[in-house]
């Protein structure tokens, strides 16, 4: 295991020459999969080695669509030994990825399992440092979901790629996480997330003084958690003093193993949850309930953000860690320093991870810049550019759909910040920055809090028109019947400065015509968990998930629709 010294000894080494090491990346890439049949059409008439300006000019930049007819091939059991498809190693499952699975092929080698290592290693000493290990307080709340894995016809495996560990053999898993997760082995493995997630809650809530830290992959799920605390509360502590969890429960083996794990009833320590609960003060909740803990850890940066301040709420003085530059297809950074807050947070590019490449972005257009990337060296401070990756497994000169700005350099390695997804088309009339803005100051300006936002631009319609919908806290009071008339004036009020916010694309095509009303809809309580139970149905890994920030499924919209307990525009409502 890497210590944190290894750690900045071998950081320095690699971003002291990552021009060399890209290329050395890139030459290893490429001989391993020369024969490849994906590279075939484009590599086979130029002399080996090919280097990085003859592998750029020749082979042209890809996206999942490329890929889609082998990958499909693939998991359907069509594999040439002879002639292999993508990779030369052996494929051994997918990894999906997105609300809309796609499937990302996972080929195993000693150079790809290699390539990770730096990242996987570093981030795991900089964690380290920071949290040093206590033989006696070691546990943590980790609301770690496994999935159920599918199966592909030709008999892979499909599952999210921080699932992998935990899926490769239930009865050998990776026990590092699920001995430090201190919910039983049945709850991680259950089959529905709400149940697991109450059920984590109350295993920790059980052994309350030896957790050590609170996870979740991402800070929506944390969120997402606590919101359950703060509803659940009383179910909980009268679980605790029964010793037995709630007949909502219908996973029998969960269930039999949370009520071997509560040890029977436990009416003192219910009790003094209760006194805590009944309070009313959520701020600063985790330190009440769990003493010992020392911190929160789950990304935190791009559409997570808004999220960051409620977080920061439920954990008080408790710090929050914020995670790396993974992503299904491969790592490609590392945070050095995790305690920064989501605005601050920066990534140093690994350039032995993948080759890289980077399109140049403006993001006054939402749309790249032609075609021409540029490499590590030709990087600029302060621009914007869409990742490139070729990965030592399969996906070449991939755009992977991630927009970054470069803010620095580590040594000679690009010192990078998550700015957003890129748009999916040159058609779309707000990015997901342009969103989560205007948000962020429309939560200021009402008296209420937005629990969760998505949009929706219907191009069906002329013209086309931009739909937004809202969900608000549970029982906040300007959607009492009484005050509905004084809020819709305040709404409409909302309404006009959140539409002066969109960004420059919206604005330009709203000043032509081109774009009628916005429609504001406010949403009943629990509707945002109907989209992630949608997903879930579909294939999305619960762990995974990130509630979307920009809509294309019709059916979700449709399901929003009929949710809907206001819609409003800049000149009309409807209740």
């Amino acid at each position: 295991m890497m210590t944190y010294d290894e750690l900045d000894r071998n950081l320095e080494d690699l971003t002291k020459n990552a021009a060399d090491h890209q290329l050395q990346t890139l030459h290893s890439i490429l001989q391993h999969q020369a024969s490849v049949g994906y590279l075939q059409p484009y590599l086979s008439a130029c002399l080996a080695p090919v280097d990085a300006a003859t592998f750029r000019s020749q082979v042209p930049l890809s996206s999942y669509d490329d890929y889609f007819h082998l990958i499909n091939q693939l998991a359907n059991g069509d594999i040439d030994h002879h002639q292999p498809l993508l990779s030369a190693d052996p494929l051994l499952c997918f990894f999906y990825s997105t609300m809309k699975p796609k499937l990302i092929p996972y080929f195993d080698s000693a150079l790809s399992r290699a390539a990770p290592y730096n990242a996987h290693q570093g981030s795991a000493a900089i964690f380290r440092k920071l949290v040093p290990p206590r033989p006696e307080v070691n546990k943590i709340l980790w609301f770690l979901y496994a999935d159920d894995a599918t199966t592909t016809r030709g008999g892979f495996k499909v599952m999210a790629a921080s699932t992998y560990p935990l899926q490769g053999n239930k009865s050998r898993s990776n026990w590092s996480q699920i001995l430090s997760c201190i919910s039983p082995r049945e709850v991680v493995f259950g089959t529905n997330i709400e149940q697991q997630m109450y059920c984590h809650l109350l295993c920790a809530l059980r052994s309350f003084d030896i957790i050590d830290g609170i996870r979740a992959a991402y800070a929506a799920g944390l969120i997402r958690a606590f919101s359950l605390l703060e509803s659940k509360w009383e179910k909980l502590c009268d679980d605790l003093e029964s010793g037995f969890p709630s007949l909502e429960i219908a996973d029998a083996a969960m269930k039999e193993s949370v009520v071997e794990f509560l040890g029977g009833p436990q009416v003192d320590l219910s009790r003094r949850i209760r006194e805590i609960c009944a309070e009313s003060n959520w701020g600063g909740i985790l330190s009440k309930l769990w003493p010992n803990v020392r911190y929160v850890k789950s990304v935190t940066t791009g559409s997570m953000k808004q999220y960051y301040s409620k977080l920061k709420y439920y954990a008080g003085d408790v710090m929050i860690l914020g995670g790396d530059y993974f992503a299904s297809e491969c790592c490609l950074g590392i945070n050095l320093d995790i305690q920064q807050p989501p605005e601050s947070t920066r990534f140093v590019m690994l350039p032995t991870a993948a080759y890289f490449e980077f399109l140049p972005f403006d993001l006054n257009e939402s749309s790249v810049v032609g075609e021409e990337t540029v490499d590590f060296s030709g990087v600029k401070v302060g621009k914007m550019y869409e990742v490139v990756v070729t990965t030592f497994r399969g996906l070449y000169r991939y755009r992977l759909g991630d927009i970054v700005r470069v803010v620095g350099f580590h040594n000679s390695s690009p010192l990078v910040e998550f700015v957003m997804r890129a748009p999916k088309t040159g058609y779309e009339i707000i990015t997901e920055k342009d969103l989560m803005s205007v948000m962020e100051s429309f939560q200021h300006s009402m008296a209420a809090e937005v629990v969760e936002f998505t949009s929706f631009s219907d191009f069906e319609l002329s013209p086309k028109q931009l739909k937004v919908f809202i969900e608000f806290r549970e029982g906040c009071d300007f959607l009492q019947e009484e005050k509905l008339q004084g809020s819709v004036k305040a709404l409409q009020r909302c309404c006009s400065s959140l539409e002066n916010g969109l960004g420059e694309i919206y604005k330009v095509q709203k000043d032509r015509g081109e774009i009628g009303p916005l429609l504001v809809s406010v949403v009943r309580s629990g509707s945002f968990d109907g989209i992630l139970q949608m997903a879930i149905k579909n294939g999305a890994p619960a762990g995974q998930y990130k509630p979307p920030k920009i809509i294309r499924n019709r059916e979700i919209v449709g399901f929003m629709e009929e949710s809907a307990v206001l819609t409003i525009s800049l000149d009309s409502f409807h209740g």
